[in-house]
């Protein structure tokens, strides 16, 4: 008896429409590390442009510290250093060109970022005086947060221990950044689960003075990572120096 054919089949038209449909419902998330503005060093903004164009993302995180507020540091500040107009002045024109780069970004807020927030509450400044960071920083669609989960997945800057403590501590996938020389994947597998811990590099120039109090320390990791198909594939990225 012959046998037919009777496989669904589809134009040209509809192909280029389920495949646009599949790129659509897969959510790539490029994960960009502490960048300390000002003093985030040069070509780390390519870099993660590249990153951005080579893995087909569409969606962008920073994951704490995009500013470094040394000025108003809780470590020794520079004598010689900017003040604090000045350092921010120069950190909101170098934020423009990543704004420019991701319009629309989620922003986790680190420890660095803050700064302001935390001597204004010493003072008893009320909050209401505090400026949004997107007003200050001038990045109208940048959203900022102290955590966010995204397709099962709990993005947060990291004060508070390593990727690895806190994926075992929550039983849940992890992504973080604050320490500036690690930068790794790792997994935790169960009967019913696997989770991963990732600890994103970052983008500080380890030559500025701000970064002066970690200059006899190991080196930072000069990195970001994006996490593919919707939360299921984590890659860390180094960025060749």
């Amino acid at each position: 008896m012959e046998q037919r054919d009777i496989r669904p089949r589809v134009t040209a038209e509809e192909y280029e429409w389920l495949l646009a449909k599949r790129k659509s419902s897969q959510r790539n998330v490029l994960v960009i590390g502490d960048l300390h503005e000002p003093f985030c060093l040069d070509g780390y903004l390519e870099f993660n442009k590249e990153l951005y164009a080579k893995y087909d993302c569409t969606d962008v995180i920073f994951i704490g510290d995009c500013i470094d507020n040394h000025f108003s540091s809780y470590h020794e500040v520079c004598a010689d250093g900017m003040g604090g107009g000045d350092e921010l002045n120069l950190a909101i024109q170098k934020i423009a060109k990543w704004r420019d780069a991701f319009p629309k970004a989620t922003v986790i807020i680190g420890n660095h970022d803050r700064i302001i927030m935390r001597k204004a509450q010493t003072g008893s400044i009320p909050k209401r005086w505090i400026k949004d960071f997107k007003d200050v920083l001038e990045t109208p669609d940048w959203h900022f947060t102290e955590s966010l989960i995204l397709d099962d997945v709990l993005y947060i800057h990291g004060e508070n221990g390593t990727a690895r403590t806190k994926m075992k501590k929550e039983l849940h996938s992890v992504v973080q950044g604050h320490r500036h020389s690690e930068a790794y994947i790792d997994y935790l597998v169960g009967a019913n689960y696997k989770i991963f811990g990732v600890q994103v590099g970052c983008g500080i120039d380890r030559k500025s003075y701000a970064m002066a109090y970690a200059k006899y320390g190991a080196k930072p990791a000069i990195g970001s990572a994006v996490i593919l198909d919707n939360g299921k594939l984590p890659v860390n990225i180094l960025m060749e120096l």
